[in-house]
C-alpha cells in the first residue's frame, strides 16, 4: 500500500490539500487526513506539490513510423522511460501510413510489453488505408476479442489515404460501434486528417445526413492548417471531440489553438492534446533540402498545457483536462484521467513552477525528483 500525504489535488477539478491511499494499483481513499493503515504501508510526502491524474497520450507511434524515404527513414520503437519522463502513464499506440512492414501484431506485442513494464497501453487496429489491417478476421472481431483495442484508425483528406467514401466510413464505424457495444467499450474511429481541400466535409455528412453518433468519430491533426482548424471548431460545436497534435502537424503552437477555439465558443471539454510522437519527420537545411530524419517529439503534450496555464487565461484545472479527463472521455476509459476512489493510481506531480517532478503508474513510483527510477526491461 502507498499513502500520499499533503498533496494539492487536481482531480482534475481542484480538491484542495488531501491525502491519497493507494492499494493494488487503485485509489482506495481520498481524505483531508489519512492515518497510516498498516506498518508496511509506504508513506510519500508530496510536500504540497500539485498532484494531477497521470497524462494520457492517445496518439503515439510506439513501434515507430515514417518510411517515406525508404526503410532507413523508419523510426525505431519507443522506450518506456521516455514516456515516463514526460508523464505519459497511459498511451494508445497505432500504425501510420505503413500497414505492411509495420505489423498490427507487432503493435499488439509492444502494447502488451509496455503493460508488463508498468504503464497502461492500448491500441487502434487499422492504419491509413481503407482495407484495415487487423489481428483477427475483422475490425469488429478485434474490438470484441482483443482487450487493448479501443477502435480503428483510418486516414482521409490525404493523398496517402484510400479516399474512402462516406459509406466506406459508415461500414467501418458500424464495426467499431457494434464491436464496442458487445465488448463494453466505447469504440471510436480515429481519423487522420491531411491537408487536402476537402478537409472534414465527409465527417459532417456522417453526423448530419446519416445521423451517426458524433461521439464515436475522433478526428486528429485538426490544427494542421488554419482552415482545417476553423472547420474543426464547427465539429466541436456539434458535440464532437477534436484532437490537437503537439509533436507535429500543426500550423501554430497548440496552446494558441486552444485559446482561439475558446474565443470562438468551443468548450475546453471538447478538446484533447496528443503528440503523434515518434512519427518520422524530415530534417531540412536552411534551403529546404533533405539532410536526414528525426522523430516527432513526445514531450509536448504537458509542455503545451504548461504554456496554456502561464497565459493565465485558462485555469489549471481546465488546462490539465486536455491530457487527462478529456482523452479518457474520448476513449471511453472510466478509470483513467481522474483522481477518484476506484480509479487507477496514476499520478503526475508538479512543483510550484508547474515542472514535472514525480510520476506514479498503477501506484508505483516511476519518476522521483525529476529522474526516471523505473526503466523498461532492455534499457
Amino acid at each position: 500500500m502507498l499513502l500520499i500525504k499533503n498533496a494539492n489535488v487536481y482531480a482534475p477539478n481542484f480538491l484542495g490539500k488531501k491525502d491519497i491511499l493507494v492499494g493494488a494499483g487503485k485509489i482506495l481513499a481520498i481524505e483531508d487526513a489519512i492515518l497510516q493503515p498498516t506498518a508496511d504501508c509506504i508513506i510519500w510526502d508530496a510536500n504540497e506539490k500539485i498532484v494531477t491524474p497521470g497524462f494520457i497520450d492517445q496518439h503515439i507511434h510506439i513501434i515507430g513510423a515514417g518510411g517515406k524515404h525508404g526503410f532507413g527513414s523508419m523510426t525505431p520503437e519507443i522506450s518506456m522511460s521516455n514516456l515516463i519522463a514526460c508523464g505519459s502513464t497511459t498511451v494508445v499506440g497505432l500504425l501510420g501510413t505503413d500497414g505492411a512492414s509495420r505489423s498490427i501484431k507487432s503493435l499488439y506485442a509492444k502494447t502488451k510489453a509496455l503493460e508488463s513494464e508498468g504503464i497502461t497501453a492500448y491500441m487502434f487496429t487499422g492504419y491509413y488505408g481503407l482495407d484495415p489491417v487487423h489481428i483477427l478476421g475483422s475490425v469488429q472481431d478485434d474490438m470484441i476479442f482483443i482487450e487493448p483495442v479501443l477502435g480503428c484508425k483510418i486516414a482521409i483528406s490525404d493523398f496517402r489515404s484510400s479516399y474512402p467514401t462516406e459509406h466506406d466510413l459508415l461500414r467501418i464505424l458500424r464495426q467499431v460501434k457494434v464491436g464496442g457495444m458487445i465488448a463494453n467499450k466505447k469504440g471510436i474511429l480515429h481519423i487522420h486528417l491531411g491537408n487536402q481541400k476537402i478537409k472534414m466535409d465527409i465527417l459532417f455528412k456522417l453526423v448530419n445526413e446519416h445521423e451517426f453518433p458524433i461521439a464515436n468519430i475522433s478526428p486528429t491533426h485538426v490544427g494542421r492548417t488554419k482552415e482545417l482548424f476553423d472547420q474543426a471548431i464547427e465539429f466541436a460545436k456539434l458535440g464532437g471531440m477534436i484532437d490537437l497534435t503537439t509533436g507535429a502537424s500543426k500550423y501554430t503552437d497548440p496552446y494558441k489553438q486552444v485559446l482561439y477555439a475558446l474565443e470562438k465558443g468551443v468548450s475546453i471539454d471538447k478538446m484533447t492534446f496528443s503528440s503523434d510522437g515518434n512519427a518520422g519527420l524530415d530534417k531540412l537545411d536552411e534551403n529546404g533540402n533533405l539532410i536526414g530524419f528525426r522523430r516527432a517529439v513526445i514531450d509536448q503534450n504537458y509542455l503545451q498545457v504548461k504554456e496554456l496555464i502561464k497565459t493565465q487565461e485558462v485555469k489549471m484545472e481546465d488546462a490539465i483536462k486536455l491530457i487527462t479527463q478529456n482523452p479518457a472521455t474520448n476513449l471511453g476509459l472510466r478509470n483513467k484521467g481522474c483522481i477518484k476512489v476506484g480509479a487507477d493510481a496514476d499520478f503526475c506531480c508538479l512543483d510550484n513552477e508547474f515542472t514535472l517532478t514525480d510520476v506514479f503508474a498503477k501506484g508505483k513510483q516511476m519518476m522521483a525528483d525529476k529522474q526516471v527510477v523505473v526503466n523498461g526491461y532492455f534499457e
